[in-house]
């Protein structure tokens, strides 16, 4: 049996990550820390925490 390095390995996930569409939180906010998102009917909204992290609510 011969060993396999994990690079031998194929990332199935990072081919559908890269089809997947992207988008800059900092874009959405145009440089503040809140966006708002609309679905349907429904308004949602991104916030930007000083921590850096991201919360979406309705």
């Amino acid at each position: 049996m011969t060993a396999t390095r994990p690079s031998d390995f194929s990332q199935p996930a990072t081919t559908v990550l890269a089809r997947m569409p992207q988008h800059d939180a900092t874009q959405l906010t145009r440089g503040g820390n809140q966006a708002l998102i609309v679905l349907d009917d429904q308004i949602y909204q991104l916030r930007i925490t000083r921590a850096g992290k991201l919360i979406l609510t309705k």
